[in-house]
């Protein structure tokens, strides 16, 4: 495998393969870009089918936060790390640990935080080996209510643009996963009044939304079939493709997963189908928000932050509208810009 010939490495600063035998450790840390500051993003535990699909998106990922960080305003660049292996049955103290002392071992280059597969408790175990850490209970503790919240907003934003409404009210939703921001997620949207419509694959988070909001429950590949007026991705990437994209009725697509593009150009075809899309690092920045107020934290000047990315989608979706093209290329663009003059300070 050529990493540096691979499509997604796109100019990559630094990557970290990372391998501890006593513990069983394997996982891959990814520096995009510095620019505008330390490498900042989660760790990911998944039980990938290869270890070129964990490079691949840790890659993906990484270079998603650079531009997460680059449109949400602040002073960090983009990284992403991953650990390969199943989060349910190879969990352990000497693995985090083993883990933390490869992030030490970078000095403050990158700074790692929760993700998939990934809790406080387990950051607090890779705490033990370095300060680089982020996202710690008794700090600004679980990201996932702030993501949460921030995607409630973004959808707001979304509904304002395509529907002309201020409000949530009888508007049909899908959410697809129902995990920590998904739930939450379902919360705000539920709170003002919208009609949910979910699936995920865990029976139990299911089952505790129809409970608490009255959602009515698919089956995972019905989801994007629903007659909906948003769809809201919040499990894994890349949902958006040309398997299921026929098959979309929702006339927004909003929601908390990374990398729901499948390539770029299914942004192209959405647009081209009337559908507006809410690039996905940029609606889904309330968590990152949230752990770059750590020190002396303050959750209401946080969530006044996360409110900016009402704003921040607005001024996409306008750029979009005036320009003819896909909201995913706008947002890229001006994340790029934003980074190229950090490099140029």
């Amino acid at each position: 495998m050529a990493v540096f010939n691979l499509r997604a490495y796109d100019d990559h600063e630094q990557i970290v393969f990372c391998r501890d035998v006593e513990s069983g450790l394997k996982a891959i840390i990814c520096i995009h870009n510095t620019n505008l500051g330390p490498a900042v993003g989660g760790c990911r535990m998944w039980d990938y089918n290869s270890d070129e699909g964990a490079l691949i998106d840790a890659l993906r990922l990484s270079r998603g936060m650079t531009y997460k960080n680059a449109m949400a305003g602040l002073q960090m660049g983009g990284g992403k790390s991953v650990i390969i292996g199943n989060s349910k049955t190879m969990k352990s103290e000497e693995l985090f640990r083993a883990f933390g002392r490869f992030v030490e071992k970078l000095s403050g280059k990158y700074i790692t935080a929760e993700d998939v597969g990934i809790n406080p408790n387990d950051m607090a175990i890779v705490n033990k080996e370095t300060n680089y850490v982020l996202g710690l209970e008794g700090k600004s503790g679980d990201p996932s209510p702030v993501t949460a919240y921030g995607v409630y907003k973004g959808i707001k934003a979304a509904v304002k643009h395509k529907l002309g409404r201020d409000d949530l009210d009888g508007l049909k939703v899908a959410v697809q996963g129902l995990g920590h921001v998904g739930y939450y997620l379902c919360k705000h949207l539920n709170d003002e009044g919208a009609k949910l419509v979910v699936t995920d694959i865990n029976k139990e988070n299911v089952d505790r939304v129809v409970n608490e909001f009255g959602a009515v429950a698919v089956d995972v590949n019905e989801i994007y079939s629903q007659d909906v007026d948003v769809y809201a991705p919040c499990a894994l990437g890349a949902t958006i493709n040309d398997t299921t994209i026929p098959h979309i009725k929702a006339s927004i697509v909003a929601g908390a997963a990374n990398n729901q593009l499948a390539e770029d150009r299914h942004g192209d075809i959405l647009l081209s189908k009337g559908i507006l899309y809410a690039p996905d690092y940029v609606i889904n920045a309330g968590g990152i928000i949230n752990v770059s107020f750590e020190e002396n934290y303050n959750r209401d000047a946080a969530l006044k932050k996360v409110d900016e990315i009402y704003g921040t989608l607005t001024e996409v979706f306008e750029a979009s509208k005036l320009s003819g093209r896909p909201t995913n290329v706008i947002a890229d663009e001006l994340a790029r810009q934003r980074v190229a003059a950090a490099k140029n300070k």
